[in-house]
This record gives structure tokens, sequence and C-alpha cells, in this order.
């Protein structure tokens, strides 16, 4: 896994590569909350769709709400970024408008639009 900083608008963002699942499970998610914030020292993070357990984006699963819950609860800021066109789930799809909405958890198409989102929604 590598960690990339990303800075615009005076904002850091972590954005976080690899090659495998990064996010598969409860304790994943904390270790990546903990390794960005020992290395990058912020808590804005972009990471690729494809680095999330698929799970993530099966809503009955309840892993998306366990997840973003910790972001929440450690006052971490997400932006998942990809190809969202297979999923046709009405639930998931309002799901991402609504966390859209909100200032802490986005869905994007690409990394770009990731970085906007974190970098102009308020902390």
């Amino acid at each position: 896994m590598q960690i990339e900083k990303i800075i615009k608008n005076d904002k850091v963002i972590a954005h976080v590569k690899a090659e495998e699942i990064v996010i598969n499970d409860a304790q994943s998610a904390l270790d990546l909350m903990m390794t960005v914030k020992y290395e990058t020292g912020v808590g804005n993070i972009a990471i690729q769709k494809d680095l999330i357990a698929e799970k993530f984006f099966v809503l009955s699963s309840g892993f998306a709400g366990e997840i973003l819950q910790k972001f929440i609860n450690y006052r971490f800021r997400i932006a998942i970024y990809g190809d969202y066109s297979k999923y046709t789930s009405k639930p998931l799809k309002d799901f991402f408008h609504e966390s859209n909405k909100g200032c802490n958890v986005f869905f994007t198409e690409n990394l770009e639009k990731a970085v906007e989102k974190l970098t102009f929604a308020s902390d």
C-alpha cells in the first residue's frame, strides 16, 4: 500500500493506492485510518472503490454502515471513487446520492472529483 499526499485549496488529502483490497473488515478499516494518520497526519482519505471488499456495495450486508461509522467516529472523511455503473440497486444509488449531500462520505467517478469533494466540503 502507498499513500500519496495531494494538496489542494490548503487541504491535504491522503490518496491510498494498492494492488489488493485494503478494506475487507472493520479491523482493516481501522488499520488504514491509523496508518494514514501516522504517515500523513490528516483525516481526509481518497480511495478507489476496487480497494474495498465487494460486500461493501451490498447494503443488506451492513458492511458499509459498519465501516463508514468507524470513519465518522474517528473523525475521518472519505471519498470512494470509481466506476459504479454495474450497480443497479436503487437503495445503493440513493445511499450514494444522500452521502454526497453530506460532508464526511463521498462517492465519485474519479480521483479528481474525490479530491474536489474533500477539499470543498466543510470540515
